[in-house]
């Protein structure tokens, strides 16, 4: 039997409209690098998503779009303030920190949320020479433990930020996931409230390949085409990225598969509270689940239904489910669970 992982939304497959998308673009020949009529509606849906003013940039992959991202906004001397848990401090093998020059600043976090209060003292040193000068807040939504950042919350960092003549960045590779749990527009969490530069997600929520990096302050992509290219990222048959996120953003696919993710780790969470040796240690608002399991459990479930195991000191296992997850995987998975703990 075909069991459904659960280890990340990035195990999934391609939506079939997604795929249906690329396989329609697959017709004749047309111009290379984004000169392309895919890439240009695509850019229009991005308007349409975020505001005329924003620009659009596609890339292949997340870290790509974070570092570039990052590298539009800063220069060697500057420093990012981030989470500790940030995907840019944690999981990308310090690639900011090498393409930008600039330094990482982690904050300590509450379930991978930082607030305002806690950004005043990293801004004491603004003006001297013998410090990193800070320059970008970089915050994900969501957040690396499956949390979410309010549209007051992140204005309320936008604001600072701007008061202190910095940018806001958000990685934004799950931002379809928050803006369905918050049931709002994507323009809501992101050009609204005051956010500079945007990591897109499209992997995640069921695309082949491809993210974007999306500029939605005028006059900060200026010369992004050659950070673009210079660090690699410049397509030359883009269209077959564009024609996924014209479907993405069509016919609200990305909310679609977005809300099928998170109803479905709400439901497996429901059934896990049933269970007593199993423990949720933070409440569920997206489509990622963190628990405390016994430890001699782990190893049993896995082999029938894989994640990953978060810290092995504490017996926290972090779940994730996908556009593709079932009510059917859910209770199967649910079941097992109920079953190893009776045992």
């Amino acid at each position: 039997m075909n069991r459904k992982s659960f280890a990340s939304d990035n195990y999934a497959g391609i939506h079939p409209e997604v795929l249906q998308a690329i396989v329609e673009s697959n017709t004749g020949h047309v111009g290379s690098y984004g000169k392309d009529v895919f890439t240009e509606k695509a850019e229009e849906k991005f308007k349409e998503h975020f505001g005329e003013q924003s620009e659009v940039y596609f890339v292949f992959n997340g870290t790509a779009a974070n570092v570039l991202s990052l590298q539009a906004l800063t220069r060697s001397y500057h420093a990012v303030l981030c989470a500790e848990t940030a995907h840019i401090n944690t999981d990308e093998c310090g690639a900011p920190e090498k393409f930008t020059g600039s330094k990482l600043i982690a904050i300590p976090s509450t379930g991978g949320k930082i607030k305002v209060e806690q950004l005043g003292k990293h801004i004491g040193a603004l003006g001297e020479q013998h410090h990193s000068q800070p320059k970008v807040i970089s915050i994900s939504q969501t957040t690396e433990f499956g949390t979410l950042y309010t549209p007051q919350e992140v204005k309320a960092i936008a604001e600072f930020a701007h008061q202190h003549g910095l940018y806001l960045h958000m990685d934004g590779s799950r931002l379809a996931n928050a803006a369905a749990s918050l049931d709002c527009k994507l323009r809501d969490i992101t050009t609204d409230v005051g956010v500079d530069v945007l990591s897109f997600g499209g992997t995640k929520n069921g695309m082949m390949i491809g993210e974007a990096v999306v500029f939605l302050r005028s006059g900060l992509s200026e010369e992004f085409k050659y950070i673009r290219k210079q660090g690699m990222q410049l397509g030359s048959k883009m269209r077959f990225i564009s024609a996924q996120f014209l479907a993405m953003l069509s016919n609200n696919l990305w909310w679609r598969n977005a809300k099928q993710a998170n109803d479905m780790a709400s439901l497996l969470a429901e059934r896990m509270k049933r269970i007593s040796q199993i423990q949720l240690i933070q409440e569920v608002q997206a489509n990622a689940i963190f628990a405390r399991i016994p430890a001699e459990y782990i190893p049993v479930l896995q082999e029938s239904h894989f994640f990953y195991v978060w810290s092995e000191l504490e017996s926290v296992v972090r779940i994730m489910t996908s556009f593709d997850t079932t009510t059917e995987d859910i209770h199967r998975f649910a079941d097992e669970m109920e079953r190893i703990c009776r045992n």
